[in-house]
């Protein structure tokens, strides 16, 4: 399981996020072609630049975005979107539906807060600076890189907040900010103590972690590091850091229990299988082996989660003629899965779809569920594999 840890040393910002993202693999390419698919006209592009932060190297993200024109036509009012302008931005868009989730999980975390901070009514709420494009971009980019890296949870350090004073469309407000420290009040996030008169984690930079993470440092095997810049110089470095790896919690959590059988019944092999994946096997086969004396037999294999062993195991012990089995700790590396009905031509198709960095690469078809569809239109299942499998050329991610 791939996780996220970002190390918030000098506070957090959307875009510092997101070029901490950027720093660690994501393609600029595959970011930008994925912001352009909710359609903003302002939106021209996205670059990076290679910048130093004290003695840090860092990523500086720079969004292309067209600024307003007040002697244009268009109602000031454009500029304060409400959360269901932003929904409906995202959701007709054609962005992948984890891309979507999470981008609408950090708006409807924001506008509760925004309510709360304003006294009014979550549709009531109009985002100012947190609706601006270039912080929609940055949530909705985060949240790209975040489906692109297949990360599975998120997890923070404490934040150092800043003080002092900061001009909004509100008027001068102190900071935090409230809608920043609502955020991070509902998400009992730990802080620091900082002195320092500047804006350290910013609305957008909250919601992100409020709506997603968990401020706790994890235990993680380390696969990939990227370092975001923010946007001034300090007499420190500047950068938000993320660490990404798969979770080492998960250690030992999976077991491998085996047993060699060759004293009993064959029928009663399938009837056993049935029982442990009811009870919550993971994966059950059989390989067939020789014994002492050159004995054919059957050797049990078993994937459990390690709270499931001793059930498994007086399961296995009860239903079988074995003595004695064995268990081992295993490891599992997953890819991300997804069933979705495909429609052919004779009917609805369930399919497994496999995803590698957010991209599709392979679809199969039920077999049971082509099998019950074949005979119910009476004709061969092999001719609804090829419809199906023909059908799932189509998906796209």
């Amino acid at each position: 399981m791939t996780i996220l840890y970002c190390d918030c040393f000098s506070g957090i910002s959307g875009d510092m996020f997101l070029g901490a993202l950027l720093d660690a693999g994501l393609p600029l390419d595959y970011l930008a072609d994925h912001l352009k698919r909710l359609n903003l006209a302002e939106f021209k592009g996205v670059t990076v630049e290679r910048v130093h932060r004290g003695a840090l190297a860092a990523v500086l993200l720079k969004l292309d975005v067209q600024e307003y024109d007040s002697s244009s036509n268009h109602d000031v009012h454009d500029l304060y979107r409400r959360l269901s302008n932003i929904q409906t931005l995202i959701e007709i868009s054609d962005l992948p539906d984890p891309v979507k989730q999470i981008s609408l999980k950090i708006f409807q975390k924001l506008a509760e807060v925004e309510a709360k901070v304003h006294d009014c009514s979550v549709e009531e709420v109009q985002f100012h600076e947190v609706g601006a494009v270039d912080s929609i971009l940055d949530i909705v980019g985060c949240a790209v890189g975040l489906y692109y890296f297949n990360i599975h949870s998120i997890y923070a350090s404490a934040l150092p907040l800043g003080t002092g004073r900061v001009k909004t469309q509100h008027g001068v407000l102190p900071l935090p900010a409230p809608a920043t420290l609502e955020l991070l009040r509902m998400a009992q996030a730990p802080i620091v103590a900082s002195s320092t008169k500047l804006e350290l984690v910013t609305p957008t930079g909250a919601a992100i972690l409020a709506a997603l993470a968990t401020f706790t440092q994890p235990n993680m095997r380390l696969k990939q590091v990227g370092v975001g810049a923010g946007q001034r110089n300090l007499e420190w470095p500047n950068v938000l850091r993320i660490i990404i790896g798969e979770d080492d919690s998960s250690t030992g959590k999976h077991l491998e229990i085996e047993t060699n059988i060759d004293d009993m019944n064959p029928q009663i092999l399938g009837h056993v299988m049935a029982k442990l994946f009811q009870a919550g096997a993971l994966d059950v086969y059989f390989t067939p082996i020789f014994m002492k004396k050159n004995r054919p037999a059957v050797k049990l294999s078993v994937i459990v989660q390690e709270e499931d062993e001793f059930k498994i195991c007086d399961m296995i012990l009860r239903e079988t003629s074995t003595f004695g089995l064995r268990v081992t700790r295993v490891w599992r590396h997953e890819a991300e899965r997804e069933m979705r009905n495909i429609s052919t031509i004779y009917g609805e198709v369930p399919v497994k779809l496999k995803f590698m960095n957010g991209n599709v690469i392979q679809a199969t078809p039920e077999f049971d569920a082509c099998m019950r569809l074949a005979e119910l239109v009476s004709v061969p299942v092999q001719q609804i594999l090829q419809e199906a499998a023909a059908a799932s050329r189509t998906i796209k991610d």
